[in-house]
């Protein structure tokens, strides 16, 4: 049970019940967070903008590396809710079921390359909190990636940092598709 109630979409203004709709038509089902979230003027438009320019395309790392660093930051912080929704929105980008379910096997997969792994292994660290990437997690990770890809990688944690602690502070219940992905494609409990 949320401990706020998501707002009803009838209720917001017509311009976020407009961008709702949009969103059910692309996802498939109403974001129980977006409706909590829009109890905040301003804060779904700002939260839309960041997350454009984080997922809008493919940038500097590939949206696939994105969505395994959501998936790890989100698991490793305990937001289930996040969780969820990165397991949904990974599988409807294509990144393969056999990956996903490997994910909490990245040191040893073969499915990840070096480079996968080093971003992975700060994802995991920095969904901790307090956080626990190491010198040596981010001199593996410059090996791979410039100074620009990595702030680019920082960004999709930082941003999961927020959602994180929005939706698991506030309990948000999770919409039927996205559970049902976190019930396929999630870690054992003891993963994280």
């Amino acid at each position: 049970m949320p401990r706020i109630e998501p707002l009803d979409v009838e209720e917001l203004p017509e311009d976020l019940r407009e961008k709702m709709k949009m969103g059910v038509a692309r996802m498939g089902f109403k974001a129980n967070d977006g409706l909590t979230l829009a109890r905040v003027p301003g804060l779904i438009e700002g939260l839309a903008g960041l997350t454009w320019a984080i997922y809008g395309k493919d940038g500097l790392v590939s949206n696939e590396l994105k969505r395994m660093v959501s998936i790890i930051t989100s698991t490793a912080s305990g937001c289930t809710y996040c969780q969820s929704h990165t397991l949904h929105g990974a599988e409807k980008a294509g990144l393969g079921e056999d990956k996903i379910k490997a994910l909490w096997e990245y040191e040893s997969s073969p499915l990840f390359s070096d480079s996968e792994r080093a971003a992975l292994r700060v994802a995991q660290g920095a969904g901790h909190a307090p956080v626990e990437v190491t010198d040596a997690d981010f001199d593996e990770m410059k090996k791979y990636y410039d100074d620009n890809q990595i702030c680019e990688i920082v960004s999709i944690i930082a941003l999961f940092g927020f959602l994180n602690k929005w939706n698991a502070t506030i309990a948000t219940d999770i919409e039927s598709n996205p559970l049902a992905a976190l019930h396929q494609l999630g870690p054992t409990a003891d993963a994280a």
